[in-house]
């Protein structure tokens, strides 16, 4: 035996052991993604072509629940409640985050309180915050027919009208804009100065630093932030749950609200599944 081989071998056992430990360690969240997020996926899509009321066995249907959301008139209501949402939230969450965070990004003092308490809203538990702005909004007695009658303004019925409660629950998203404002914050702080500088020189502005410096340089985390608030609003549920149950007239009856509806108060498992897919689809 060649005296080289020794040390290559003590070497393979110790990579051998290294990859064995680097395994151990992995383990858990391998197994936490196969039962907590892999495993639930396939059984959702197996559960959509059954009809499944969770107590009694499952009966095969085949593609019979997706035939069905066809002529179901409450799947359109909601996908168009949902888009119509989205369409209104994700604009002007990311109009005032990036303006909140061109505020924050500037030398002023006690910046780091101000962004603690920009960003506060957006940890608050999604039941407070609309625990909140129902008292807000409330038609009776509430801070935002205060603010109207001072300012000498019809009292509205606000969440209870079915033309305002879409633009008020969009206010309400963009109140919790904290993480997008953040994420904006720090595509603000990696812009190079010099840019800025080299605008200064040539006479510009404020008005053509945010134009032709700051908003091509944050495209990339703008292009970011409106994927990701397309897929969260398209999943919205709490608001619509908490705040008015999907009225009034089924104004605010989001898809994931319908959703629920479908599988835990109709108890159509495979039915709600069958939504769930046709949901991915479109996200």
């Amino acid at each position: 035996m060649s005296s080289n081989s020794l040390p290559i071998r003590a070497n393979n056992r110790l990579s051998a052991r290294r990859n064995w430990w680097g395994y151990c360690f992995i383990a858990p969240a391998i197994l936490g993604i196969m039962i907590l997020n892999v495993y639930p996926i396939v059984f959702s899509l197996i559960t959509s072509l059954h009809e499944w009321d969770v107590i009694t066995p499952m009966k095969s249907i085949g593609l019979d629940n997706y035939k069905r959301m066809f002529s179901d008139e409450l799947i359109g209501v909601s996908l168009s409640v949902t888009l119509r949402y989205t369409m209104m939230a994700v604009p002007l969450i990311n109009i005032t985050a990036l303006f909140i965070a061109l505020i924050l990004n500037q030398d002023i003092r006690g910046r780091s309180v101000f962004r603690t308490i920009c960003y506060i809203p957006s940890i608050v538990p999604a039941v407070a915050n609309a625990a909140l702005w129902m008292y807000i909004f409330n038609p009776m007695y509430g801070a935002a027919n205060e603010v109207m009658k001072l300012l000498g303004l019809a009292r509205q019925n606000w969440i209870y009208d079915k033309n305002l409660v879409l633009p008020c629950m969009a206010i309400v998203a963009a109140w919790g804009c904290g993480n997008t404002a953040i994420i904006y914050l720090a595509g603000l702080q990696g812009v190079p100065r010099h840019l800025y500088e080299a605008v200064e020189i040539d006479g510009g502005g404020a008005a053509s630093k945010f134009l032709h410096i700051t908003l091509p340089m944050l495209s990339p985390v703008i292009f970011y932030n409106i994927v990701t608030g397309v897929i969260g609003s398209m999943q919205t549920f709490t608001q619509g749950y908490i705040m008015t149950s999907g009225g009034p007239q089924n104004a605010s009856l989001f898809y994931v609200l319908l959703l629920y509806r479908r599988a835990f108060k109709n108890m159509n498992m495979g039915y709600a599944c069958a939504m769930a897919w046709l949901l991915f689809i479109i996200i």
